[in-house]
Parts: C-alpha cells; structure tokens; sequence
C-alpha cells in the first residue's frame, strides 16, 4: 500500500472511516505551509484565517493525522513535538547549546541504514530521528566537546 500523502486526505480519511472536516483540512495544510511546526506554530498559522479553531483541536487533529499516517513528528531536546507531512524525508541536527535545528537531506543517512539492515536486521525509521550534538559555532566556544 502505497504511503498517504497531504493531497490524498480526503480518501485516507473516508477508508478508515472518518470524514473530512474543515479543521482537520487547516491542520493538515498548515503543516505542509510550515515544513514543520509545534502544535502551538501549527494553531497559530490556522489562527490567522479560523480563529474559532482551538488548539485542542489542533492536537486531536495531529494525533489522527498521525494514525493515519499523513503526518509524522520528531522531538528536538525536551521541547514540543514538531510536525511534519510524512513524505518530507529530512533529518535535523540539534544543538546542545543553542538550540540551532539546521536540515540534513534524508540521503545521508542511508549508509547507516542499509548498515544496521544488513548486519542487525534493524529496519531504522528515520521519521524521528534528530542528531543532536554542538553547532559550528558552539564547537568553536567549547572545543573540547
């Protein structure tokens, strides 16, 4: 089965029974607008044309969207989750530090999991992983990390 992507909403949702509303729509369109984003970011981008749409709303909606496989989320540190369409196949690095997210393309990964594929048997999910570490700056200020 092929996986669900932000433009087959309506047909995802009606095969696993639910309906598509107006909100779940929003939310759904405003992580594909934002690349990524926090629930918070999320309601906030949906606030700016609906703001009737609760951020309870928001959060059901991401958890459905979830299930249902059109979205996907990482955490970075201890912060909220971000949120992300499912076919955005991009790692992040996170700094210790800072706090900086800088993108890495999903690619560079693919060493490391055709590794553990083969010599463990580990079929790596990489829709959750963000490498954590010290930026280049933050490096500098500390080299001995």
């Amino acid at each position: 089965m092929p996986t669900p992507t932000p433009r087959r909403l309506p047909e995802t949702l009606r095969a696993s029974g639910y309906r598509l509303t107006p909100q779940r729509q929003m939310v759904l369109d405003a992580v594909v607008q934002l690349g990524q984003g926090t629930p918070e970011e999320i309601g906030t981008r949906i606030h700016q044309s609906s703001p009737g749409v609760n951020i309870t709303t928001v959060y059901r909606t991401l958890e459905l969207l979830e299930q249902l496989g059109l979205v996907r989320h990482r955490h970075f540190g201890h912060g909220a989750p971000m949120y992300h369409a499912s076919d955005n196949d991009t790692l992040h690095s996170v700094c210790h530090q800072c706090g900086q997210v800088a993108v890495i393309p999903g690619e560079k990964l693919q060493p490391v999991a055709r590794w553990l594929a083969e010599e463990r048997g580990f079929v790596l999910d990489t829709g959750h992983i963000a490498l954590a570490g010290l930026c280049a700056r933050c490096a500098g200020e500390h080299p001995s990390e």
